[in-house]
């Protein structure tokens, strides 16, 4: 696990400054604090940093820059390689039997690309991003994972090419030296808790999307390609009529998943809530072990209604595995004192409150030794667990109904007199009218009525005739064109598996990790894994109601029932009372000054938010005002 960036000076610009790219690499010293590299090419037209966490082949050969063994290609890398011995056994069968050092994944992944070229990518079971430079084509191939674990932003302005594992690292440029708000991000981060690749929240800056390559050349042309769907060709539906035949599959495939990411030359632990995906993590993690696995968990000081502390249930599976076990309790104080941290760490709003427990419980691993932890993102997304998307599944048959629109927009009408206009629900029932899926993701904030009153009169008409369907209009296309048998509740999994997963999950586990540097990876989504999941006829997911149907039947006997057969509880933040608390006095004196200092939002609108004691939405409005003071104004 690193922190990558590069300068690629296209059409002959000035050479590059050795310098600049040590400063910009020297910010995300947090992702890599074990070395640092650099590399130019001898006309300074390319330069190439790396920060180094240590994980895999611990020693300095296997430092980045590295160069393959013929010298055309020099690669910068992020990630883990699981199958990295898989693929240098075939590169050996095709006769490339010289190797530089002992176990390196990044050396096995340079010279796949130097034998197969950017079909490389197909080999690899992992999680990454990558730059290579080809020097004799004079071009720069980006490359991110599948389901996008590890980020990779990037601008493009006078003629300079910039890419990074963070964005801080792309404002040292003086490419960015003025920076401005992407309007156009801020109005679908109102939406979505975040801001939908390719756009960031700031104007030229760009995320690369999961399971997507660039190569750039030295004209400035480039070239774009999504290289995997789930619906690609390796897509198989499972036709099996057996449901314990295909319980005992997803069982061997996680287990598979989890023992993949034990591959490592450093300590290993895992975070565990308590719940079905955490404990089964723990579980499977510990099958095989000599040394006893160590789990981390995070509660609460206090006892709060809108969170109820999990701690009894991760004590219990930990005990039943024999792990050792350690927790760290919470309080308001901890929140706002890492709230700056925070805001810094994430580059653009995470406007999820849950980027605080996941920073502490890393903090609280590697303060004990672990410097990789497996965490349970993806299995609620994969089969079904969201007790929401019952509420979905049916809304969208009601809606599927013959009933006239003229009905439902009587019962909008019937909303709006009910003071209910800016409510999802109201949201919910004008999709229906005018023939659009229902769920647009597991993360709404505002519903489009509401994100309208609340924009600054001068957005308001900018954004009159637009929503955040023209963010979900795309994956809804491709999902029709590709699924065999196109269903509600596959769309509900594929829309957050290639949107809210990689977007708003992964990159507060991401971030909050590498902010300690600490490695995370997320057995649930290899992307073997998740193309069985979805191959599981849909019906079965929820069968009788029942959340998780398939997973639950699964995992029976590897961890207790009572873990399974429990109420269905969040990884959650008791905001709610905390925004009654200290937080509330923080959050007021920060969004009146971004109010006060910025044309984003309407003064009166969000008074009401104050008002009507809406701590979530208020939520989503301080990480912005905090984003804004720290990376805008100052």
């Amino acid at each position: 696990m690193c922190g990558i960036v590069g300068i690629f000076s296209t059409k002959n610009q000035a050479p590059i400054e050795k310098e600049l790219l040590i400063s910009m690499r020297d910010t995300m010293v947090h992702r890599g604090p074990d070395g640092g590299g650099s590399w130019h090419d001898e006309h300074s037209k390319i330069a190439l940093g790396h920060r180094r966490l240590s994980i895999v082949d611990l020693s300095t050969s296997a430092d980045q820059p590295m160069s393959s063994h013929s010298g055309r290609y020099t690669v910068v890398f992020n990630g883990e390689i699981y199958n990295f011995l898989e693929v240098k056994k075939e590169l050996e069968s095709v006769g490339i039997t010289k190797w530089k050092t002992d176990h390196s994944d990044t050396e096995v992944l340079i010279e796949a690309y130097a034998y197969w070229g950017a079909d490389a990518v197909q080999k690899l079971r992992g999680m990454f991003a990558f730059a290579i430079w080809d020097e004799e084509e004079q071009s720069l191939f980006v490359c991110r994972d599948r389901i996008g674990e590890k980020p990779l932003y990037y601008s493009f302005k006078n003629n300079v090419f910039l890419f990074a594992s963070e964005i801080k690292a792309l404002l040292k440029h003086p490419n960015h030296k003025k920076r401005a708000i992407n309007k156009e991000g801020f109005f679908h981060y109102l939406s979505f808790l975040t801001t939908p690749a390719p756009m960031t929240l700031f104007e030229d800056i760009f995320k690369l999307p999961p399971s997507t390559w660039m190569k750039i050349s030295s004209d400035g042309t480039v070239k774009q390609q999504k290289y995997w769907d789930i619906y690609n060709d390796d897509y198989q539906p499972i036709n099996s009529t057996s449901e314990d035949e295909v319980s005992k599959r997803i069982l061997e495939e996680l287990r598979t998943s989890v023992q993949m990411r034990k591959m490592s030359d450093v300590p290993v632990g895992v975070f565990l809530s308590g719940g079905i995906d955490s404990s089964t993590n723990a579980a499977l993690f510990s099958e095989g072990s000599s040394t006893p696995v160590k789990t981390f968990s995070i509660g609460y000081e206090g006892q709060y209604s809108s969170y109820t502390n999990e701690l009894h249930y991760a004590k219990q599976i930990a005990n039943q595995v024999g792990a050792e076990y350690y927790e760290k309790l919470l309080t308001v104080d901890d929140l706002i004192s890492f709230l700056p941290q925070m805001v810094w760490l994430q580059d653009e709003p995470i406007a999820d409150p849950v980027c605080v427990p996941v920073y502490y419980v890393s903090k609280l691993a590697r303060d004990n030794g672990v410097v990789v932890a497996q965490v349970g993102e993806g299995a609620d997304e994969l089969f079904a667990g969201y007790p929401s998307w019952k509420r979905f599944l049916k809304l969208q048959q009601l809606n599927n109904y013959p009933v006239p629109s003229a009905l439902k927009k009587v019962g909008l009408t019937g909303l709006s007199i009910a003071g209910k206009k800016n409510h999802l629900m109201a949201e919910w029932l004008q999709r229906g009218i005018n023939k659009l899926p229902i769920f647009w993701g597991g993360a709404e904030a505002f519903s489009e009525v509401h994100k309208k009153s609340l924009l600054h009169p001068s957005l308001q008409n900018e954004f009159m005739d637009y929503s955040s369907w023209e963010v979900i209009k795309p994956y809804w296309d491709r999902f029709q064109s590709l699924h065999p048998n196109p269903n509600t509740l596959d769309w509900m999994s594929y829309i957050d598996l290639n949107f809210r997963i990689p977007e708003l999950l992964l990159m507060r586990v991401d971030k909050m990790s590498m902010g300690v540097s600490l490695e995370g990876r997320v057995p649930f989504l290899d992307h073997k894994f998740v193309q069985m999941a979805m191959g599981i006829p849909s019906e079965w997911k929820l069968k009788n109601g029942t959340l998780k149907y398939m997973l639950k039947k699964a995992v029976r006997g590897v961890i207790p029932d009572e873990l399974i057969d429990r109420k269905k509880q969040g990884f959650g933040v008791p905001v709610h009372e905390w925004f009654f608390d200290r937080l509330g006095d923080t959050a007021k004196i920060t969004i009146k000054e971004f109010l006060s200092e910025t044309e984003l939002l309407h003064h009166k609108e969000v008074e009401n938010l104050f008002q009507q004691k809406q701590p979530q939405q208020l939520w989503y409005i301080l990480n912005v005002a905090l984003w804004w003071k720290h990376y805008i104004q100052s």
